[in-house]
């Protein structure tokens, strides 16, 4: 496609920052956003396994990881909404027209979510006490629920997929010279790109595993926790053997992706970003079997920032596919996107993210993990106290320059 045809697509309005800054974004914010889709997958995995079996420790480990699967499940909702919007503001020529290709789709993309969130739900409601009996209610519900996300997934990888192939929009759009405007048919896709990143589950789940026997190691003797060495042993191995079999797995598929790139993808298979990601897998993996003699210390925690950072890579390499494909082949440079500063805006996005975002998470996070680590009633130290009075207020400046801004706005 002429690159001037793309460019008239752009939004006129232009972009409110330098498109740097929405490209980093976007690489940051969708690694987080598919580190939580993994971890939900793989709990709901692990849940459901549990779920159908009778063995005592597969269902005590379905118990903690149901409420893993829910959380993570509103927690990738949540977070996939940025990387969405990143994207939408600087590649918004690829991204508009491949949802109005499959619109049908993109519909149907909130109905089947929110059918799989119910599910989700219903499910997480009955069976509260899986480790403590034998029966499971409807775990058809499970099932259904993490078919019904990898539909989703597949719907979102299909519509990333076809913003890459412009030349192809009019053959999808009037083929055969007629035109289609019905937005009923995902066009194009790659089963092993989709693979690729799904399987990544069993490894970053694994990682959680692995933190998660070291965290409930010091709460042997809280009969409230219900938590055995034997158990947690067992926990601790479950885990290496996914991020090992899982990480094996992961390669295997994207050794296939790599193999199956159509003509005007082929350069990514032997470029820097797929020899840095491939490495950075495997230092993964023999990072995990070099702690798999140090469970029972510090060095477990690391499994998992170590992932974290590998899916960062990933997200990079991704991104720099994205770009080689957009740039590389079709000529279209996001950075030279018409630049119309708000201050603002940026200002705000920042100082929300960092400054707010940071008080709260750190609060929630040091009340969990000293919680989880405590035996019997958890108590905050009065510094822990002073970040989440810092915290709530931080929330409600926010909200009075929110209002205040946007009535100031409306009586001018």
């Amino acid at each position: 496609m002429d690159v001037q045809a793309l460019y008239a697509l752009r939004d006129v309005a232009g972009v409110p920052t330098h498109p740097v800054v929405f490209l980093i974004l976007g690489v940051v914010t969708w690694a987080l956003h598919i580190a939580a889709v993994q971890v939900m997958l793989g709990a709901s995995a692990l849940t459901l396994w549990g779920a159908l079996s009778q063995d005592t420790q597969r269902r005590r480990l379905a118990q903690s990881m149901l409420p893993v699967s829910k959380f993570m499940l509103s927690l990738a909702v949540f977070l996939g909404v940025a990387p969405l919007l990143f994207v939408q503001v600087i590649y918004d020529p690829f991204w508009y027209t491949s949802n109005v290709l499959s619109a049908w789709w993109v519909i149907g993309f909130i109905i089947i979510l929110t059918v799989a969130a119910l599910l989700n739900m219903f499910f997480y409601n009955q069976n509260h006490d899986l480790g403590k009996t034998r029966k499971t209610v409807c775990p058809g519900s499970l099932l259904m629920s993490i078919a019904l996300l990898l539909v989703v997934g597949f719907i979102m990888h299909v519509l990333t997929y076809q913003m890459l192939l412009p030349e192809q929009w009019m053959s999808w759009y009037a083929p055969n010279g007629h035109i289609d405007a019905s937005g009923q048919t995902l066009h194009a896709y790659s089963l092993s790109r989709f693979l690729f990143f799904i399987s990544l589950s069993a490894p970053v789940v694994g990682a959680v595993l692995v933190g998660y026997q070291r965290y409930y190691r010091p709460r042997l003797d809280d009969e409230t926790a219900n938590m055995t060495a034997e158990y947690l042993d067992w926990v601790g191995q479950l885990g290496m053997k996914l991020i090992t079999f899982g990480g094996v797995v992961s390669v295997g598929f994207g050794a296939w992706w790599m193999l199956s790139l159509p003509e005007n993808m082929t350069f990514f298979a032997g470029s820097i970003w797929m020899w840095i990601s491939l490495v950075s897998m495997l230092l993964f993996v023999a990072f995990a079997q070099w702690v798999r003699g140090k469970m029972n210390t510090g060095w477990a925690y690391a499994v998992l920032p170590v992932g974290a950072l590998l899916l960062i890579i990933l997200a990079i390499a991704k991104e720099a596919l994205r770009w080689g494909i957009l740039y590389g082949v079709h000529g279209y440079d996001a950075m030279d996107y018409t630049i119309n500063m708000d201050w603002y805006s940026t200002i705000m996005f920042f100082v929300t993210f960092l400054v707010i975002g940071g008080l709260v998470m750190t609060y929630i996070t040091l009340v969990a993990w000293h919680a989880g680590q405590t035996n019997g009633v958890y108590t905050p130290t009065e510094g822990i106290t002073k970040i989440g009075r810092y915290a709530l207020w931080s929330i409600v400046l926010f909200m009075v320059q929110f209002f205040g801004i946007g009535f100031y706005v409306w009586l001018r």
